[in-house]
């Protein structure tokens, strides 16, 4: 395989209709939540179960749950809790990718017309952008669109 499009998206601040119409505009293929806890009542339509159902129903796009691409409760906890910066977020996640050997560990055909799964609702202070971005690093041949 070549080139790679990677989709990224959140679901904060989206409607259901929002959030299904722009994965099925874009033509992704397979939903991968990176979310460290995919089953919180705050996720509305986006719980596991749930979500695994409405993109089966709505759009024909498949679920898959990676959470070697989330970053540890540790991370996270000192990055909201702690009210650590986002550079020091970004430089442990970042190294936990590395630590993990993501590029190694994921398969390049599973992230072809996928769209990876986060809260935020954009991608700049989100872990979804700093994977996509990781992986197009080590890979070079990832065409990343945020939707």
């Amino acid at each position: 395989m070549s080139d790679i499009k990677l989709f990224t998206i959140g679901f904060t601040k989206k409607t259901a209709e929002e959030f299904f119409g722009r994965l099925i505009r874009a033509g992704v293929k397979r939903v991968v939540d990176i979310r460290l806890n995919n089953v919180s009542q705050l996720a509305g339509f986006t719980k596991r179960d749930d979500l695994r159902y409405f993109l089966r129903a709505i759009g024909g796009i498949d679920y898959v749950h990676r959470l070697d691409l989330a970053p540890t409760r540790e991370i996270l906890d000192a990055y909201r809790k702690a009210k650590g910066g986002w550079a020091g977020y970004e430089r442990d996640f970042l190294a936990l990718l590395s630590l993990r050997k993501a590029e190694d560990r994921v398969n390049r055909e599973l992230l072809h017309e996928a769209c990876l799964l986060c809260s935020e609702e954009t991608p700049l202070h989100c872990h979804r952008r700093l994977v996509a971005e990781y992986l197009r690093d080590r890979w070079g041949d990832v065409d990343i669109v945020h939707l």
